[in-house]
């Protein structure tokens, strides 16, 4: 995970641009207080206003299709990015969206606007080569964590879910590049820590790591109370124990990132971390999967990764 980048990018989400009357009045959750004791030098970039319209109208008896997508379309950035989101392999419908209007009846709202906050989120950042890479890293995991739940149809365990969670898990990563200039040396020592937790080389260096930072902004950006957990905890080498105290849709989405990680790395030739030998074992108890599966698993991987998006 060597990606470096420099500074936020300054986009137009803001509160005054987005007309706010017949909406109820509604706040970002607020974040642990144990979380924001640890990030006080964090700068956490805030939920932007237009998530924070499209939870407004989820909270409604009946939510206003129709002006969410007058509030989109006037992004022609984030309206592209969500019909082509929409439309593609891992997000496919059997209806294809043409409009921003087509997208959030295709999708959900639910779902539409997880994928509005991981638009907006890479937004955010320059649109170096680093970061081009890390995005595509992203989305590469998101899709492998999609095709694998639904590989898998473990009952309650939503492949559409599964896709938010990949995007986002490692969300807190471009957020401490910004403020730590070395953390690219940091995430190299993680990366080829054998014995400690991931996030144990950024604690000791920087005073916090990309976890706890990528569950404050999942948190603060409306991602649902298991996700954020999930993020905080999907280094902790006491997740996926037998004895965890965290529910299994938790664990489950922590194995699934570890497995859609994993692939990429055997598929592609990367640079191996140190994570799948710490977590394999667990990983394969909690989705069930035996050592016949995960060849299969192997096989069709192939495919899935090297798919554009």
């Amino acid at each position: 995970m060597t990606f470096c980048v420099t500074h936020y990018q300054k986009r137009s989400y803001h509160a005054h641009d987005i007309e706010m009357t017949d909406s109820p009045s509604i706040q970002p959750p607020k974040i642990d207080p144990q979380l924001e004791r640890s990030l006080l030098d964090i700068e956490i970039p805030p939920c932007p206003a237009i998530l924070v319209r499209i939870m407004a109208e989820l909270h409604k008896e009946e939510p206003d299709y129709h002006r969410l997508s007058t509030i989109i379309s006037a992004d022609v950035a984030l309206a592209a990015g969500l019909i082509k989101t929409t439309n593609s392999p891992f997000f496919a419908r059997a209806q294809r969206a043409r409009t921003v209007h087509d997208a959030l009846t295709v999708l959900g709202l639910r779902v539409a606007s997880h994928t509005i906050a991981g638009i907006i989120l890479r937004n955010l950042f320059p649109n170096t080569p680093s970061m081009v890479r890390f995005w595509d890293a992203s989305a590469r995991t998101a899709r492998l964590c999609a095709w694998l739940a639904h590989k898998l149809d473990i009952p309650g365990f939503n492949a559409d879910d599964a896709y938010t969670f990949g995007l986002f898990h490692d969300c807190g990563i471009p957020v401490l590049m910004v403020r730590f200039p070395n953390y690219k040396d940091v995430l190299g020592l993680a990366n080829r820590d054998t014995q400690n937790e991931f996030t144990a080389a950024e604690e000791a260096l920087v005073k916090t790591n990309h976890a706890l930072v990528g569950s404050a902004l999942a948190q603060s950006w409306w991602l649902p109370e298991d996700m954020c957990l999930a993020i905080r905890h999907h280094h902790d080498l006491s997740a996926l124990a037998q004895d965890s105290a965290l529910p299994l849709t938790h664990r489950q989405f922590i194995a699934t990132t570890q497995f859609a990680e994993h692939f990429s790395q055997h598929q592609l030739g990367l640079d191996f971390t140190q994570e799948w030998p710490k977590f394999s074992a667990a990983s394969l108890e909690t989705l069930q999967i035996d050592d016949e599966d995960l060849e299969f698993l192997y096989a069709e991987a192939k495919q899935i990764v090297s798919t554009p998006e």
